[in-house]
């Protein structure tokens, strides 16, 4: 019996947490969120016969409680007991308290009662989860609130109380199950909130089916289906939906679903996007004080605003300490932390000081020149104060007591500064800012403070620069706070800027931002400026700190890896964290992720600017970029290799000059492949030029798997660019592998033209050169064309071809990729053996090899040509195993066709549900991949499932997208599908259509 872990925060049990006993304890748990059970830690007790189990269910479900016998026995047999009833309860009980530990099953006032430590039952840990999810989501914490909510759900293990005989366990069985639904309609509610609304589509299709008659679920499906812009389905389920109540119960549907299709009908743009909750900001009371004025133009920052207020407000004693997440000059800090001591002045009616402790200039404050002034504003005569920092501090701390007062130390240099100037009594509370993250301030409440949102972003730059004129010119004042980083300091430069220039337009003042080179001398107005914020900042690292800062800053990535970081600056990862994490510490980078580090994009463009002025040699700065595409180059082969092995195409691309991280485990290949691949593809793109130019694109083609993982755009865009250079620069390998990498973008978008297109042109530059990447695999690639274009001898010819290449440059690999696809031509044209065949000696070709994408590929095909044999539950497995694969190498395209063929196979075999649930996960995922054409064809499957569960509106609203699908693509495609669908949609089935066309 496997061991139940579940966790509740702050139940733990001494310093055990609930579920999860260490090692060498035993405590007892319980389940009855299924089938009813007991363990002493991970050994599972025996509950007894089917009555035992109920007297244990009906103990565990009073809480602690006790439970009469008569009560007991009306649980266990209602109204008809046997005559032995109470014996047999009394040997139950008995049987149960030899099982549990002593002193667990009490017997108390002629009854019973469980006495369960807090947390041992997963009814209450689900109890607290669902609690703690609620306050999570009144708190606006919509991500928590929806993950704590699936660890309740995660509780269920089928269901409730299983196989316990009885009418209270009846009773409880249905009230569990409700609650259930009720908690799946929530958490699928805060999914449509968190703009989940296209993965939710397939569980409420799922759900919808096993309770069709729950109108709220049925909401919910029509929601989620318009946000993902499938209005016409939607619209479907609403006419299913009343006619299944017409049908089964004689009624309309419920007003909130007649008022969704209205509203669905007329596309209310409140439909679009979840409403937000009303933000209320506390009244600013005016006080006489030190702070200095707020910004009567303050903007956004609700949620901090109202977090620090509530601290402040409710936690005396508290010290505040506000840092930029990344300690970003102009984040807005100081304005923050002054607006929200005026808003909290009226909980601080003995005052409030404020000080500029100079932390970034060259001479900070001194924390005694600090007391004594606070001292003296504090009623204090010089001749009263003293000279030392310790007596200044403590006649600070003597003076404050017994008072409220508000301190804000601004602008602080470290926690060494700051300390002595803490009040010590609880009716006062500290604000502090910095650049640099308080870690070390005992007791402090830290904030990260990022930049603004672009709508808070907007909003400052129209409450300076008004709205008739943002409103005239709306996507440039986007432009221009886009520009500006949404950095409150730059935003308010900028609009300052344009607010004095009546004669300027937004457009103008956009396309003076959008040259980077001049950005950051453009973000200046009078004694406001974003390039001198950062030089204070930039003159307090040390020069190891600072060369890191602006080389780093040269590479074009969204972020950086620590490794890849250690490649560029020439050093052990060791050292570059340790230099890294001080500039996190200073402001001057992010912590993206663990190991991973991010500028702000003026911070990038300040760095790079110090990089043009400081950098000596100025060579290194190449130098450093060349490094940078070296470890990419090396990684990215050797993870090539890893997924694909036996391919020798590696052993063709250029050599790299840099090592790369070598990977032991496949798992861990993949992880490094999917969180580089934005910055790979950066890279390749940077540096396709010049001696690099080659290079770049073998970094190209080594990482074309994640095409098909749902980051096309960029590649077919970095490749396309790479092409272009490769053109001008007249080399003929260079371009050859480009137009290799954009054919594997068009075939995995489905654009079938312009892959073949491509890879004519790749195949001439290779029978020019003979290049032996891609003489071989551009012939696959063309054979794929053919196969996908039912152009089944080409098809054979070019994988044959290929095939032959590939055994020349013994490469088992591509020779069982081949293998694979012929197989598909064979299945195709309904030579079942001989595409079995294939399969299988794909799959024998590939060894013992891990999970990887070769033999997810194999068992694909093997999986078809099972299915053409109709051989179906061989057929599923294999398709099982190969979807695996894909799920745990992001392979998105594998997925969906993956799944694809799973519903066609279940349609096939009489099982709508089960191809209706395949089909939307297939749409949901190649919804970003795969193409129109694949989508139609996933929509007219789905569309066949809907038909055959009854739901036949929904049915012709998804064959009339897929037709209006097919209309976009070439002729032939379409003449062949468009008679089938139309048929459809008119009603006529398949059988009555192929008689009409045949004349039969």
């Amino acid at each position: 019996m496997p061991e139940l872990r579940w966790h509740v925060p702050d139940t733990t049990v001494g310093d055990v947490p609930p579920g999860r006993p260490e090692e060498g304890t035993a405590t007892l748990r319980f389940s009855v969120l299924g089938p009813v059970r007991a363990w002493r830690g991970a050994e599972a007790l025996p509950t007894g016969s089917p009555p035992q189990r109920a007297l244990l269910a009906a103990l565990l479900l009073r809480e602690g409680r006790t439970a009469t016998a008569a009560e007991l026995i009306d649980a266990l047999w209602g109204d008809e007991p046997p005559s032995q009833a109470l014996a047999a309860l009394r040997t139950y009980a008995s049987r149960l308290r030899k099982v549990l530990d002593p002193g667990v099953l009490a017997s108390e006032s002629g009854g019973y009662a469980l006495r369960t430590e807090a947390g041992s039952v997963d009814l209450a840990v689900a109890q607290r989860l669902v609690a703690e999810a609620e306050s999570l989501r009144a708190a606006g914490e919509r991500a928590q609130a929806r993950d704590t909510f699936n660890k309740a759900l995660a509780l269920w293990n089928g269901e409730p109380l299983a196989g316990v005989p009885g009418p209270y366990a009846e009773a409880q069985r249905v009230r569990l199950e409700e609650w259930r639904l009720q908690l799946c309609e929530t958490r699928l509610d805060l999914d449509l909130e968190l703009g989940r609304h296209a993965e939710a589509v397939s569980e409420l299709t799922a759900l919808t089916a096993a309770h069709p008659l729950r109108e709220r679920l049925r909401e919910l499906l029509m929601l989620s289906l318009y946000r993902s812009g499938r209005q016409a389905e939607a619209l479907a389920v609403y006419a299913d939906t009343r006619r299944l109540l017409a049908d089964e119960l004689g009624v309309d549907p419920r007003a909130e679903l007649q008022r969704l299709q209205q509203r669905i009908l007329q596309a209310d743009p409140g439909l679009a996007e979840p409403s937000e909750a009303h933000r209320e900001t506390a009244p600013i009371v005016v006080r006489p004080s030190q702070l200095p004025a707020t910004v009567t133009d303050f903007t956004g920052r609700a949620a901090f605003v109202r977090e620090l207020s509530q601290v402040l407000a409710h936690t005396p004693g508290a010290v505040m300490a506000i840092s930029a997440l990344a300690g970003i000059g102009g984040v807005g800090k100081t304005t923050l932390a002054v607006h929200v001591a005026h808003q909290a002045r009226q909980s601080f009616p003995d005052g409030q000081l404020y000080v500029d402790l100079q932390g970034t200039g060259a001479r900070a404050a001194e924390p005694e020149t600090v007391l004594g002034s606070f001292l003296r504003a504090l009623g204090m005569e010089d001749s009263a104060i003293p000279d030392s920092l310790e007596e200044r501090s403590a006649l600070y701390r003597s003076v404050l007591n017994d008072r409220r007062v508000l301190v804000l130390l601004d602008n602080a240099r470290d926690a060494a500064q700051v300390r002595p100037l803490i009040p010590s009594t609880p009716g006062c509370a500290t604000l502090v800012t910095s650049r640099v993250r308080m870690v070390d301030l005992a007791g402090a409440h830290l904030v990260d403070l990022d930049v603004m949102s672009p709508d808070e972003a907007l909003q400052l730059f129209t409450r300076i620069v008004g709205a008739e004129r943002v409103d005239a010119e709306r996507h440039a004042a986007l432009d221009v706070v886009a520009a500006c980083g949404f950095l409150p300091l730059a935003i308010r430069i900028a609009a300052s800027r344009l607010a004095a220039r009546r004669t300027w337009t937004v457009s103008v003042l956009a396309a003076k931002l959008s040259d980077e080179r001049r950005r950051l001398d453009e973000l200046q107005a009078g004694d406001l400026a974003v390039k001198a914020t950062f030089e204070m900042g930039y003159g307090q690292l040390d020069p190891a700190q600072a060369r890191a800062f602006r080389l780093v800053g040269l590479a074009d990535g969204p972020d950086i890896s620590l490794a890849a970081a250690a490649a560029m600056l020439d050093q052990l990862p060791e050292e570059t964290e340790d230099i890294f994490e001080a500039l996190v510490d200073t402001g001057f980078l992010e912590a993206a992720a663990p190991g991973r580090y991010r500028y702000h994009d003026l911070t990038r463009l300040y760095a790079r600017a110090c990089a043009e002025r400081d950098e000596q040699p100025p060579s290194e700065r190449g130098a450093a970029l060349t490094r940078l595409l070296d470890f990419y180059l090396a990684t990215a082969t050797g993870v090539y290799a890893v997924e694909h092995p036996g391919d020798r195409s590696v052993e063709h691309l250029e050599p790299a000059r840099y090592p790369g991280v070598e990977f032991s485990y496949l798992d861990d290949a993949r992880r490094w492949l999917a969180s580089e691949a934005q910055c790979i593809l950066s890279c390749a793109r940077q540096l396709a030029h010049g001696s690099e130019l080659r290079r770049s694109i073998d970094l190209l083609w080594s990482v074309k798997d994640i095409v098909g993982s749902g980051n096309f755009r960029q590649y077919q865009d970095t490749a396309a660019a790479a092409q272009r250079a490769a053109r001008e620069a007249r080399d003929a390998q260079a371009e050859g592998r480009a137009c290799a990498a954009l054919t594997a973008v068009h075939l995995t978008a489905g654009n079938l033209w312009e892959a073949d297109a491509e890879a004519q042109r790749a195949l001439a530059l290779a029978v020019a050169i003979d290049d032996p990447v891609t003489s071989a695999w551009v012939p696959y690639d063309r054979g794929v064309i053919a196969l996908q274009e039912r152009r089944y001898t080409e098809a054979d010819r070019c994988l044959r071809e290929a095939l032959s290449r590939f055994r020349d440059d013994e490469n088992p690999f591509g020779v069982a990729s081949a293998l694979c696809q012929l197989s598909h031509v064979e299945a195709s044209l309904r030579n079942v053996r001989s595409a079995v065949a294939l399969a299988e000696e794909a799959i024998e070709r590939l060894g013992s090899e891990a999970a990887t994408l070769a033999l997810a590929e194999s068992r694909y095909a093997l999986g078809l040509a099972l299915s053409a044999a109709g051989q179906i539950p061989e057929a599923l497995e294999q398709l099982d195993q190969a979807l695996g694969i894909y799920e745990e190498c992001g392979q998105a395209l594998g997925e969906g066709m993956a799944r694809f063929r799973r519903a066609e196979i279940h349609l096939g075999a009489g099982r709508p549900a089960h191809a209706a649930a395949e089909a939307e996960q297939s749409l949901a995922v190649l919804g970003r991949v795969g193409g129109a054409r694949r989508r139609a064809d996933v929509l007219i499957v789905l569309g066949d499932a809907m038909e055959e569960r009854g739901e036949s509106a929904r049915a012709r609203t998804c064959w009339a997208e897929a037709l209006a699908m097919y209309e976009q693509l070439s002729r032939a495609e379409r003449n062949e599908v468009r008679p089938r669908l139309l048929a459809r949609l008119d009603g006529r089935t398949a059988d009555e259509e192929a008689g009409r066309l045949t004349g039969t």
